[in-house]
């Protein structure tokens, strides 16, 4: 099964989680079941010491997964992150969308996020022209050769999302 995916990107500190939330609430509310994976460029840790599950994996685990009645988290080593496409397929056969945080150098279909008081440059249409650019959500109106979403207007970004990837 093929799922829909859409990276959002942006320099750092331009809001993209904050954008990420919003548009989730409303995709959920418009009945959607929405996946979601986050990139970290540094090293992250969800275990904490002396909890069991981080001792199982200071341990040597291998991969080690926890779970309870309301969800489950799996903690897999690895030498190198897993294509994305992997991780997509693997994880979210059960969603309608997986909507991605970073991964700008990934081949998904992209929404660039644009704050003008961040900076004036965009990523996807700067030095780095990346065809995979579908639109950018902006506070400033820009002249693109994609559409320009209104940043602050979440039901017209989450209708662009929908209609582009749902429909």
């Amino acid at each position: 099964m093929y799922v829909k995916a859409v990276a959002f990107v942006a320099k750092s500190n331009t809001g993209k989680t904050t954008l990420l939330e919003q548009v989730i609430r409303e995709l959920k509310n418009r009945g959607y079941k929405v996946g979601v994976i986050k990139h970290d460029a540094h090293r992250f840790d969800i275990d904490h010491p002396g909890k069991d599950s981080y001792r199982l994996t200071a341990a040597g685990a291998d991969t080690m997964l926890i779970t309870s009645p309301e969800k489950l988290a799996l903690v897999k080593k690895h030498e190198l992150s897993p294509p994305l496409e992997e991780l997509i397929a693997a994880y979210f056969p059960d969603v309608d969308i997986v909507l991605t945080e970073g991964f700008k150098m990934s081949s998904l279909p992209k929404i660039e996020v644009h704050r003008q008081e961040r900076s004036p440059t965009l990523l996807c249409r700067g030095e780095h022209h990346d065809p995979m650019l579908v639109a950018v959500a902006s506070d400033e109106g820009l002249n693109l050769d994609v559409p320009v979403l209104d940043l602050n207007d979440i039901k017209g970004v989450t209708d662009f999302v929908e209609s582009t990837f749902l429909r």
